[in-house]
């Protein structure tokens, strides 16, 4: 067994947190508290009432197929994808996007990459400034790992300096990335007067610093024109500093793409070379695709299958794999009801839960359902506090106290971080697996 995958199978040892959400019963016994690995032998299924709620669940049959229309999406177009953790922060799924040919995974902190590294990722995009002393410090304890490799943006002449300081007195040298971003945008280089600064610094660290390609991150725009001619300069970018030698040796990134854009990104990038002496890593970067959503990824999605070529040949689009259930707590006035889910479950910076499906327990004394239905359109959340959800129904809906709920979500980044262990289950809807969070 390699290093890598002994770190992930002690991942399958750790005990379920006795004090999380969303959970059976024997996770609260520590005399039968089960172990992340053994989950799917305590035979809980949640239709049965054996998980507590609220939980949130993944389809391990739509996990599989977003992972698989990924990995067909990005071969189509020859590049390699370093999908964002910082989605999940889940090593369990970061394992299976390797597994499915991911060339390594992007973070955003120094924690982030900490905690990857723990259970076994080996290569990492951090994609965002590495600033401060202390950070400075974890990245520089995982490179004595020489099997640990790590890529850091730069915009800046002063972090450069700091960088260069730092990891010349480390005795270890830093790979970087020149970061390109747009007025009004995030971070990035705005200007040449910048560009030249940044780039003249990190000419004066050859022993610390290696600048080894270029990145952008295209979110922060909203238009197809500019998000294209963006993407085009960065490209250009890039073969300036090739021409000019000011690229380090070895394999050179560019490297872009969240969640909403992939697919020009690709299609703008794919096929560029920096000639047969030179190997060019383009590298794509989205995080949602693995759970996907039912709000801004979805109208995302529609888009690409409207307007990518692959995509509409792939006969297939990603697939919500999250969701949240929640009893209905309380009926208490004709229209409204309250579900036991609130703002401690659920992302809502993009829009408010939607009621999915509805299902009715075999309990004494009411008839039950034998599988969930389909919740009605007309069934709507108004608003969220920390523990309660508002849904607004038709006067005499038919909902009862103690029925059960799926919501689908939108923005899976921040409902992810609300939870410490999420149950996979499979489409009968019996818990097979855990994953745990690291945030």
């Amino acid at each position: 067994m390699t290093k890598e995958n002994n770190l992930q199978s002690n991942l399958k040892i750790r005990p379920l947190s006795p004090v999380g959400k969303g959970l059976g019963i024997a996770a609260g016994d520590s005399l039968k508290q089960p172990l992340v690995g053994e989950i799917a032998a305590q035979g809980w299924n949640l239709l049965h009432e054996d998980v507590s709620l609220p939980v949130a669940v993944l389809s391990e049959s739509r996990l599989q197929h977003n992972l698989q229309w990924m990995k067909d999406f990005i071969a189509s177009y020859g590049l390699k994808l370093a999908p964002h953790g910082k989605t999940t922060m889940s090593p369990a799924l970061f394992q299976r996007q390797l597994d499915a040919g991911a060339w390594g995974i992007t973070l955003a902190t120094a924690p982030q990459v900490q905690a990857a590294y723990e259970f076994g990722v080996r290569r990492v995009i951090l994609a965002n400034q590495l600033v401060g002393r202390a950070n400075m410090a974890i990245i520089s304890r995982l490179l004595q790992d020489p099997d640990f490799e790590c890529y850091v943006i730069v915009d800046s002449a002063a972090n450069v300096e700091q960088l260069g300081q730092f990891f010349a007195q480390t005795g270890q040298r830093l790979n970087l990335l020149l970061e390109l971003g747009v007025a009004g945008g995030r971070t990035g280089v705005r200007d040449a007067a910048t560009r030249a600064a940044v780039l003249e610094t990190i000419a004066r660290y050859p022993q610390a610093l290696a600048l080894r390609g270029v990145e952008v991150y295209e979110g922060v725009l909203n238009d197809e024109a500019a998000i294209r001619e963006f993407l085009r300069l960065a490209l250009r970018d890039l073969m300036t500093l090739e021409a000019h030698g000011q690229l380090a040796q070895g394999p050179v990134i560019l490297t872009g793409a969240g969640s909403a854009w992939f697919d020009l990104v690709a299609e703008e990038w794919a096929g560029a070379s920096l000639g047969d002496a030179r190997v060019l890593d383009i590298i794509l970067r989205p995080g949602c695709y693995l759970t996907h959503d039912v709000g801004i990824y979805k109208a995302s999605e529609a888009r690409i299958q409207a307007c990518n070529p692959i995509a509409r040949a792939m006969h297939s689009s990603l697939l919500p794999a999250l969701q949240l259930w929640a009893y209905v707590q309380s009926i208490p006035e004709p229209g409204l009801v309250i579900l036991g889910l609130g703002k401690r479950d659920a992302a809502f910076d993009a829009g408010l839960p939607v009621p999915a499906l509805h299902f009715r327990p075999h309990n004494k004394g009411r008839p039950g359902a034998e599988k969930p239905a389909p919740a009605p359109a007309d069934w709507q959340l108004t608003k969220m506090m920390d523990q309660h959800a508002f849904m607004q129904v038709p006067a005499g809906a038919d909902l009862q106290v103690g029925d059960m709920l799926a919501l689908d979500i939108s923005h899976p980044c921040l409902t992810f971080d609300k939870w410490r262990q999420l149950l996979v289950v499979d489409d009968n809807y019996t818990v097979i697996d855990a994953v745990e969070t690291f945030f």
